[in-house]
């Protein structure tokens, strides 16, 4: 029996819709908006995290009434119906951002119909969760500030990190963090063309990380003729994160990768991110999970799904408090289970 087929006819009841507002602000610079979506029915809430970026996308999606999903379902009809919904007032500036809002849904619809059944995700699907080792995931600035990855490396002795590389990068820049600091991943960012993070691809960069990172993942090169001769000898190391929006994307990687990043995101339905899972278990890949900058109960999602089929990797699920400025005190690595009793939710509705 495949992940997916073990929750697709669970029944839910909704009567009512609700879109929340939240925010936090991460840097004098960065405030991150998001939705909250909230399901409810039979007495019983499920929670999502709309995390498209546009704020004013999350504006204009907000002021809109939510769409009419009340009624009896089962979890796989109401997936079915969300596939055929435009939930967005007016085109995404980024297409993905359509998975995006519909995981939101999909991942409330999930807690509603596993709260209203009584049982948690974990016994359900039959597998125990498990304390989740994490990383702290980061860029450092433009120019290169590797005191940000330093800080943090300081303020909590042993934590791992994900980084994301530029082309401004210097050896200097790359041999003081990886002497400085532990770090498990290094995004390449190969796959944002035309976006404000979109780094290019940079042979030089690309052979330069592979050299002073030898023990971490590379995650989503860009691969041309070029940069493929520059990571002779690591591939490997190569994974993959933006391009994956379903199980099947793993064989269109121009490198098969050993490993990827699942983030539930970005492939937007329950039955994507199982599907997706079950071809990791067939193929005897690795994973590690993934996260978007949730704020709210996304965040505790993306924990739980470590919990269950990834949590000695370097999870990119750090507690919601690694948000903000480096400090000591925080929640250590592994974080202890915190599935809740019932429903698909970690802890409270932030982590």
């Amino acid at each position: 029996m495949s992940l997916y087929d073990r929750v697709r006819d669970l029944p839910l009841t909704i009567e009512e819709v609700v879109l929340e507002p939240r925010s936090l602000e991460v840097s004098p610079q960065f405030t991150r908006t998001v939705t909250v979506v909230r399901v409810r029915g039979a007495g019983h809430e499920g929670l999502g995290e709309d995390v498209t970026y546009e704020a004013d996308e999350a504006a204009a999606f907000q002021a809109a009434a939510p769409p009419a999903l009340e009624g009896e379902w089962t979890l796989h009809a109401l997936s079915q119906a969300l596939a055929s919904m435009d939930l967005f007032p007016a085109p995404p500036d980024w297409p993905p951002s359509r998975q995006y809002r519909r995981w939101a849904f999909e991942s409330a619809a999930l807690d509603l119909a596993l709260r209203q059944a009584g049982q948690p995700l974990w016994r359900v699907l039959g597998i125990e969760p498990r304390p989740v080792d994490f990383v702290i995931s980061t860029g450092i600035g433009e120019p290169p500030d590797v005191a940000r990855v330093l800080d943090w490396a300081e303020a909590m002795p042993g934590i791992g990190f994900k980084v994301d590389a530029t082309p401004s990068w210097t050896r200097e820049v790359a041999r003081a963090l990886a002497e400085g600091a532990q770090v498990d991943v290094v995004d390449l960012k190969g796959h944002y063309t035309g976006k404000e993070v979109d780094p290019g691809a940079d042979p030089a960069l690309y052979a330069m990380v592979a050299e002073e990172f030898p023990g971490a993942w590379l995650e989503d090169p860009r691969v041309e003729a070029r940069t493929r001769i520059a990571l002779a000898g690591a591939e490997q190391r190569v994974t993959w994160d933006a391009p994956l929006h379903a199980a099947d994307d793993i064989d269109a990687m121009p490198i098969t990768p050993r490993t990827v990043n699942v983030k539930p995101s970005r492939l937007g339905s329950v039955q994507a991110v199982l599907d997706l899972y079950d071809r990791i278990a067939r193929d005897g890949l690795g994973a590690y999970g993934g996260g978007q900058y949730e704020i709210g109960p996304g965040r505790g999602q993306i924990q739980y799904l470590a919990s269950l089929f990834h949590p000695d990797a370097p999870n990119d699920t750090s507690p919601v408090a690694y948000h903000r400025p480096p400090r000591s005190g925080l929640p250590t690595s592994p974080m202890p289970v915190a599935a809740s009793a019932t429903g698909f939710r970690w802890g409270g509705e932030g982590n």
